[in-house]
């Protein structure tokens, strides 16, 4: 069974293009890990400095090792560093659905 991840963050506003970077960065890596189907962030273009989140994953154990990756002990300093704040991720599991 898939493993569906949605939530947000936010970023200062003026600090978008230094996160952009440390974003595209994790991104990548958490990309390569064997599991992801998607991994997201995307700015709300009504709301800058929200940040959304999707990502997609094969399995729950799977999305469990990716939250032990080097990189992701990293992306936490970096968005700490960063200012974020009102992260809010949530966890669902989904069958391989279907395209609307």
């Amino acid at each position: 069974m898939a493993v569906v991840v949605v939530g947000q963050f936010r970023l200062p506003p003026e600090r978008m293009d230094e996160a952009r970077g440390a974003m595209r960065k994790v991104m990548e890596a958490t990309r390569a890990e064997d599991g992801c189907i998607e991994y997201n962030y995307a700015e709300d273009v009504l709301d800058p400095g929200l940040i959304r989140v999707s990502e997609v994953w094969q399995t729950r154990k799977q999305l469990g090792a990716h939250m032990k990756t080097a990189h992701m002990a990293v992306w936490a300093e970096e968005r700490a560093a960063l200012g974020l704040t009102g992260r809010a991720i949530t966890v669902f599991e989904a069958d391989a659905g279907q395209a609307l």
